[in-house]
This record gives C-alpha cells, sequence and structure tokens, in this order.
C-alpha cells in the first residue's frame, strides 16, 4: 500500500489502534506479534526472532512467548471484526478445547481471527520450517496433529439469535472486509459511512 499499513487512519484511529482495540473489547490483554519498533508506543511488542517469516511466523513466536493455554490472532487488516466475535471464538474454544478455532462467512473460511492452543506450537513450526508459509493449510495440519479437526463457527449462525453482533450494525458480510490496498481501504471507510446514516 505503500505506507506501514498498520499506521493508516480508518475513523479517527490507525488500524493497528482499531485490532488492539478489539481485542481488549472482547476481554484481552493486547500485544503486538512481530510488528516493527514504530508500534512498540500502541501496546507491547513480541520479538519475533526470525523475522520476515509472515504471519505464521508471527503467529509461532507468540505462542512460544505467552504462558496461556490459548492465544486470539488478529490482522490490523481486518478493522470491521467485531469484539463480541473475538469473544465468542475464544468461549467456544476454552469450552471444546479445540486447537484451532475459526469463524467463516458466506460458506468461506477465513484464517483470521483465530483462536490456537499452545499445544498446536510444534506441527505451526514444522509448517513454517517446511517452508509453507500458508497459515489455513498450517492450522489444519496442526489440528490433525492434534487428532482433532480444526472448528469453523458460520458467523450468520451467530448473529442471527444475536449471538455476536456488530456495534455499528454492519451486516455479517461486511465483517471481513480485508484491508490491502487503498481501494480496499476507501471501500471499508464506506461500509462504516453507510452503518453510520443507517443508525
Amino acid at each position: 500500500m505503500g505506507t506501514e499499513k498498520a499506521l493508516l487512519r480508518f475513523g479517527g484511529r490507525t488500524l493497528v489502534e482499531t485490532a488492539l482495540d478489539t481485542l481488549r473489547g472482547a476481554g484481552l490483554e493486547a500485544q503486538i506479534a512481530g510488528g516493527a519498533p514504530a508500534l512498540r508506543q500502541f501496546a507491547p511488542v513480541l520479538e519475533d526472532a526470525e523475522p520476515d517469516r509472515g504471519p505464521l511466523g508471527g503467529i509461532c513466536a507468540a505462542l512460544a512467548a505467552t504462558t496461556a493455554q490459548r492465544a486470539v490472532f488478529l490482522p490490523v487488516d481486518l478493522p470491521l471484526l467485531p469484539s463480541s466475535l473475538i469473544r465468542f471464538l475464544l468461549f467456544h474454544a476454552s469450552m471444546t478445547g479445540c486447537a484451532v478455532t475459526l469463524a467463516s462467512c458466506c460458506g468461506f473460511a477465513e484464517s483470521f481471527p483465530v483462536v490456537v492452543d499452545r499445544a498446536a506450537l510444534p506441527a505451526l513450526r514444522t509448517a513454517l520450517n517446511s517452508g509453507d508459509r500458508g497459515c489455513w493449510q498450517a492450522f489444519q495440519a496442526a489440528s490433525a496433529s492434534l487428532q482433532q479437526p480444526a472448528k469453523v463457527l458460520a458467523v450468520e449462525l451467530l448473529a442471527q439469535p444475536g449471538v455476536v453482533e456488530h456495534p455499528a450494525g454492519l451486516p455479517t458480510g461486511c465483517w471481513f472486509a480485508n484491508v490491502n490496498t487503498m481501494e480496499d481501504f476507501r471501500a471499508a471507510g464506506r461500509y462504516m459511512a453507510w452503518a453510520d446514516r443507517v443508525s
């Protein structure tokens, strides 16, 4: 995008602040995995001993650093996700003991946000060291290594009875709007402007 994506301002706040607020809204102590030094002003940064290995490298570094049983991972480029979804994914993972818990929208399983049990770390490291940095495949392999499938929860089925909801009233189809280009960034802004007008 020609600049540090995490520092782009969305709705008056940077994308990294928005992501951190989403995690904190779910009752979590938020940290930044493998972030640039410029991000230290927003939250503690977990150093990645092997930087530049993509999101999977950051996930492995964070799991190695935590003493928690589970960790939630949320990228900065999903600014429309509600905290209620993070909270429910973590609740479900805690109740079921699933090694990997994700969400799906419109029938498509999303790689993030994800709740990962620390027991999945060895398999995730194996995937990372194999040169395959794809998170989805690594999550599947990690779950299989622990002899359980990754659990994927359909957000539409959670939103219908009000188990999860967006504070601005955005429909679930907008929640996973991924900001990878400036056009994506502008589209996400239009979604929020539309929600403001409707409310």
